[in-house]
C-alpha cells in the first residue's frame, strides 16, 4: 500500500512539473515595440530659439500626435574648443562623454527629458561617437595610449578624413573598451535611455561593438543603431542605415538608375541579410540635409512619393527635423540656424504614414517578416506597385515617377474586394477581379486592409 502511495505522490509531482514547465509563456520580446516603431532624429541646436533641451520638450506633445516613436537626440556632449569648425563646433567632437552641453541645457535637465518623454509613450535613444573624441577631450593628456599620432606627435583624425577637430582613437587597447563602455552604461545607469545610434559605426571592430552590446543589455535591453551597411553588424545592433536604397532612389530621381533596380536591391537584401536584420530608410537626415542637399534638391517632385515609399517598403523609417515642415535650405552644420516651423504643410502626410504603419501589421519593420511582392503592370518603367501581406492584413503601394498622370490596372495578389485609400480615405472596389487607379504624375496612392 505505501509503494502505491509513493508512487501516486511521484506521478503527481512529475505531471506539476511538467504542465508547469509546459505553461509557462515565452518571455516577450524586450525590444517588441521597435516592430512598428518610427525614429525621429532631433537637431537640439536648430529646433528652437534658445536652443536648449527644455525649449524641445515644448513640442513633444507635437511628435507625439504625429505618432513616432523613437526620439533620437544628436550628440548632447560638450563640444570641443581646440580646432573647433565654425563658431559652434560640431556636435561629434565629443569633449566629455558623460556630461551635457552646456548650451542644451543640464544633465538634470536631460533627465527630466527622458523621464517625460517616457511618460508619453516614446523611447529616447542618444547619439554615440565612439571612433573619436575632441582634440581637448581629457582622456588625450590622460591615455594617450588610447589614440592614434602621427610621426611628429600630432594626434591624428580619423583615416582619410579633414576632421582636425577630432582625435582617431586606438581600439587595440582594451583599457578603451572598458572605459567607453562604461561611459555609454553611464547614460542608461542616470537617465534610463533606450538605446544608442552609433556614429560610424564600421569604423570601430566590431568586437568592440559585440562587448559593448553584451554589457549594456545587461542593465536593460537597449536599440542599437549603426550608422553602417554590413550584415556583420547584427551580432551587436538591432539596426543599421538603409544607405543603399537611398542611393537608388536618388539615382532614380535624377534618371541614373531605373524602377528595375529596386527589384535586384530587394533580391540582394534577402539573399545576403540575416533574418534579424532591420534597415533604417530615409530621405533625408542630419548628413545629407547639411552636405547634400535638401529632399527637394536631391528627389525634386518625388520627394513625397519617395517619402512614403521609404515608410512602407519595410525597415524602420525615420523622420528628420524640420521635414514636417517642409524644410527647404541645408541646415549648417556649425552654426545656428532655426528650423521655421511657421507652416507644417508635410505634417498631415507624415501622421497618416506613421499612423498606417502602427495600424496595420502587413508593415512590420523587420522586411523579412513580409517581403515586398512587386505587382507588374502594364506601366512598369513609369510605375513602381507592391503589395506586403501579414496574415489578414495587406498594403498595397503605387507609385508613379513619371510627369504624366498613368492609369493603372491591378489584379494579382489583392486579397480583398475593396480597400481604403490611406490619403484620402475613400473607399476603392475591385471591378472585374482588377482595380483601376489613376496614379497623378510624380505621385502615389497607397492602399490598405485588414481584418
Amino acid at each position: 500500500m505505501k509503494r502505491f502511495y509513493y508512487l501516486c505522490l511521484a506521478l503527481l509531482f512529475l505531471g506539476e512539473t511538467s504542465f508547469a514547465q509546459n505553461s509557462i509563456a515565452k518571455p516577450e520580446n524586450p525590444l517588441s515595440w521597435v516592430d512598428d516603431a518610427t525614429i525621429y532624429e532631433v537637431n537640439l541646436r536648430q529646433y528652437t530659439p534658445e536652443g536648449t533641451i527644455q525649449a524641445f520638450e515644448k513640442h513633444l506633445p507635437r511628435l507625439q500626435e504625429m505618432g513616432v516613436k523613437i526620439l533620437w537626440f544628436m550628440p548632447i556632449h560638450p563640444i570641443g574648443l581646440k580646432n573647433r569648425k565654425g563658431s559652434l563646433g560640431s556636435y561629434y567632437s565629443v569633449q566629455n562623454f558623460t556630461k551635457v552641453n552646456p548650451e542644451f541645457g543640464t544633465l538634470s535637465d536631460f533627465k527630466k527629458l527622458v523621464k517625460k518623454c517616457h511618460s508619453m509613450g516614446f523611447k529616447v535613444i542618444i547619439d554615440w561617437v565612439a571612433n573619436h573624441t575632441a582634440q581637448d577631450n581629457p582622456w588625450v593628456k590622460s591615455h594617450p595610449e588610447w589614440y592614434n599620432f602621427d610621426s611628429i606627435g600630432r594626434v591624428l583624425p580619423p583615416s582619410g578624413t579633414d576632421w582636425w577637430d577630432v582625435a582617431d582613437l586606438n581600439f587595440e587597447k582594451p583599457a578603451l573598451h572598458n572605459e567607453m563602455i562604461k561611459s555609454m552604461s553611464f547614460w542608461i545607469k542616470k537617465c534610463d535611455i533606450d538605446g544608442f545610434r552609433c556614429d560610424v559605426a564600421g569604423s570601430v571592430p566590431m568586437e568592440f561593438w559585440n562587448k559593448a552590446s553584451t554589457e549594456l543589455n545587461k542593465i536593460k535591453p537597449v536599440f542599437m543603431l549603426a550608422e553602417w551597411e554590413d550584415p556583420a553588424a547584427f551580432s551587436a545592433f538591432n539596426a543599421d542605415y538603409g544607405w543603399e536604397l537611398h542611393h537608388i532612389l536618388h539615382k532614380i530621381a535624377q534618371g541614373e538608375k531605373k524602377l528595375l533596380d529596386l527589384d535586384t536591391y530587394l533580391n540582394q537584401q534577402i539573399s545576403k541579410q540575416p533574418k534579424n536584420a532591420v534597415h533604417m530608410y530615409f530621405v533625408t537626415n542630419h548628413d545629407e540635409n547639411s552636405w547634400n542637399g535638401t529632399i527637394k534638391e536631391k528627389f525634386g517632385p518625388l520627394g513625397d512619393a519617395f517619402t512614403a515609399f521609404t515608410m512602407v517598403w519595410g525597415g524602420i523609417p525615420l523622420i528628420y527635423s524640420g521635414q514636417e515642415a517642409n524644410l527647404q535650405r541645408r541646415l549648417p552644420f556649425f552654426e545656428k540656424d532655426q528650423i521655421d516651423w511657421s507652416s507644417l504643410s508635410k505634417v498631415d502626410l507624415l501622421k497618416r504614414l506613421v499612423g498606417l504603419k502602427k495600424k496595420n501589421k502587413a508593415l512590420s519593420n523587420k522586411i523579412i517578416d513580409n517581403v515586398p511582392s512587386r505587382i507588374h503592370t502594364m506601366a512598369d518603367e513609369a510605375i513602381y506597385a507592391f503589395s506586403r501581406t501579414a496574415g489578414n492584413a495587406q498594403v498595397l503601394f503605387i507609385m508613379n515617377i513619371s510627369g504624366n498622370t498613368t492609369l493603372v490596372k491591378l489584379s494579382g495578389g489583392l486579397m480583398f474586394d475593396q480597400y481604403q485609400n490611406v490619403m484620402e480615405g475613400a473607399e476603392v472596389k475591385l471591378q472585374n477581379k482588377q482595380l483601376e487607379l489613376t496614379i497623378p504624375a510624380y505621385g502615389f496612392v497607397i492602399l490598405e486592409n485588414h481584418k
